[in-house]
């Protein structure tokens, strides 16, 4: 039974500012009541759409369009808007920036600057960048300046396969608080208490069972079950519907930790090493949820767009087609999977497009609850057969952005290779969308021209049979998706300037590529922000730094040995004086991209510490 009570917080989550366009504005929300939602925009005469989304006896969702009756919402300039549910005005102070009264609208037109980021684990022990990013923002309303008009996140929005003990516990407290209705029971067997599945539940995950063959083979005596989930972390993997939504909230908004009876957070395992471990991420989580005031501000004063990657459902999705098979075959596998993938869908996807695509499973979706309990079977076909959640904002520079999970090019001759991040019809329709622009930003969640070196060593582990070890998931890993992509790049109706904003790999750097024999002068940036709350661990990424310019110069022979040898590809180091500064940088942060007439002009992070560093754009 659920403890929900009358008197929650009416505004449990939001609101956050989404696709943002002169003829409409989407907006996100969830209350602990059905509301009406309205909103007023400046000096605007507005009408406000409503798809309200009931997830719990105290949950709902709401997605809200707002259009203007007449003419067209201003561009590139800060718009107040104020908030109200069933007529009455909601108060919104805790998300006004200092000296303003009101929150703040902009849309997106002629891109200036822009934050973009991605990889935000609560409980790591680095800061959460987008605090940073919010002060940022905040200087720039101060001096009445728009500053970044757009934030792009880029993956990794959850680590739905590595989730804090405290966490799930608290995922726990939220779900009997706000009355979460929970899916049908999907066949695994987990202890009934939470506090006895901490860091165990990898154990009740579905695994293919190891095949009997004779002891004189090879493979008898390396004989084990195959896990189908492969993350190093999934000792408390999310895995029911209402977890994703519970972890939502929890992830996005400071009202929800107030919900949470903190001397409940206990782990009572007499274990030495997951005490510790618990103990520390409880710590790690609990600076989270002091700077997550910030990110909700930021979330309700900039247009977010998002997109997944693989944590936000789990680690290695889709990455080979034997992977795939493996989950397909096995029906909690494949319920964990679409959860992960329908909480996407609930709180991004829908955003993203404004309901435009995405609106196609709001029927299959109401249509799978009944008796207060979710029965997703049918609505899973739809959600695998749903095929846009790509999209473009039409700014200048365009943005495009891509989906590379769930329209893989699989490896036909061994389904255990690593499949292509995009198929040939996806790729065929990127070319369209980038030919015959000047400029376009290009939102790819793993890096298109990522680090020679860490490609060689996935490489390595892949010739070895051991994708899944070292994530295998870069555009140059598959042949055919490699070279479509550089063929793209090289034709001579794409753009002269194109962008690509990157994270999904913990480090971040700055490339510049041009074309050996290219038929046009263009110049593509490669710009990758990793991660707004994660790291790589230092001395190995200084070390790898090492071994790229070492093995992979601008003189070594082994650039011709590398799929892109017919691209020049120029690293940027930080800029900092006279000393030489490392090509590589693991320290969290988002990355703040300036731009002039559609160019590249600077391109600095933000670090979650408060600090800047900024990348020299000239080439050496």
């Amino acid at each position: 039974m659920s403890d929900c009570t009358s008197n929650l917080p009416l505004m449990l989550l939001g609101p956050i500012i989404r696709r943002a366009e002169r003829h409409q504005v989407c907006v996100q929300l969830v209350t602990s009541v059905a509301v009406r939602v309205e909103f007023t925009v400046a000096d605007y005469t507005v009408q406000s759409e409503q798809k309200t989304l009931n997830l719990g006896q105290s949950c709902f969702l709401h997605t809200v369009i707002i259009r203007p009756y007449q003419n067209e919402f201003s561009v590139d300039v800060a718009l107040d808007y104020m908030l109200y549910f069933d007529g009455v005005m909601q108060q919104l102070d805790a998300l006004c920036y200092a000296g303003l009264s009101s929150p703040q609208i902009v849309i997106p037109h002629n891109l200036t600057q822009i934050l973009h980021g991605s990889c935000r684990n609560p409980h790591h022990p680095s800061a959460d960048s987008l605090a940073s990013a919010d002060d940022q923002v905040q200087q720039y309303r101060q001096r009445r300046q728009v500053g970044p008009s757009l934030l792009l996140m880029s993956g990794d929005q959850i680590y739905a396969d590595d989730v804090a003990g405290a966490m799930l516990l608290a995922i726990g407290q939220l779900i009997d608080k706000l009355g979460l209705y929970k899916e049908a029971d999907n066949g695994l067997q987990l202890p009934k208490l939470r506090q006895e599945q901490l860091f165990c539940r990898h154990n009740f995950l579905p695994k293919t069972p190891w095949k009997k063959c004779s002891k004189w083979s090879l493979g008898y005596h390396f004989k084990k079950d195959e896990p189908h989930f492969t993350s190093a972390h999934a000792c408390n993997h999310l895995i029911h519907f209402e977890e994703f939504i519970a972890y939502y909230l929890l992830a996005f908004s400071p009202i929800a930790w107030t919900l949470i009876d903190r001397s409940l957070i206990t782990y009572d395992g007499n274990n030495p090493a997951k005490v510790s471990k618990f103990s520390n991420e409880w710590i790690a989580l609990q600076t989270f949820i002091t700077q997550l005031p910030k990110a909700q501000r930021l979330f309700a004063n900039t247009s977010t767009l998002m997109m997944f990657d693989d944590h936000d459902v789990t680690d290695d999705w889709n990455l080979t087609a034997q992977w795939e098979q493996a989950i397909a075959s096995n029906y909690a596998s494949r319920r964990i999977i679409n959860n992960g993938l329908l909480s996407y869908w609930l709180f991004q996807g829908l955003g993203n497009d404004a309901m435009s695509d995405s609106e196609a499973l709001i029927v299959p979706f109401e249509a799978s609850f009944g008796g207060e309990t979710w029965h997703f079977d049918t609505l899973d076909k739809s959600l695998q057969r749903f095929g846009r959640w790509h999209f473009c904002l039409n700014t200048y520079p365009k943005v495009v952005v891509l989906d590379t999970r769930t329209h893989r090019w699989r490896n036909e001759q061994n389904f255990g290779e690593p499949s292509g991040l995009m198929d040939w019809e996806m790729l065929m329709e990127l070319q369209d969308m980038l030919v015959d622009h000047d400029a376009v930003i290009l939102v790819s969640p793993p890096p298109v021209f990522g680090v020679k070196s860490i490609e060689a060593i996935q490489a390595l582990f892949n010739f070895c049979g051991q994708p899944l070890v070292v994530d295998v998931e870069n555009w140059m890993a598959h042949e055919g998706s490699a070279r479509k992509l550089l063929d793209i790049f090289k034709r001579p109706d794409t753009p002269r300037e194109t962008i690509i904003l990157s994270g999904d790999v913990h480090y971040s750097f700055c490339f510049s590529v041009q074309s050996r024999f290219g038929r046009h002068d263009n110049r593509i940036w490669q710009l990758t922000a990793s991660g707004i709350k994660n790291e790589f661990p230092k001395k190995l990424i200084a070390c790898l730094d090492k071994l790229d310019s070492i093995f992979y110069g601008p003189w070594s022979p082994l650039n011709f040995f590398t799929k892109r040898w017919q691209m020049e590809v120029n690293k940027h180091p930080l800029q900092k004086g006279d000393q030489k500064q490392p090509y590589l940088v693991s320290h969290s942060a988002i990355s703040l991209v300036t731009l002039e007439q559609g160019k590249l002009a600077q391109y600095e992070l933000l670090h979650g510490d408060g600090s800047k560093s900024k990348f020299c754009l000239d080439l050496e």
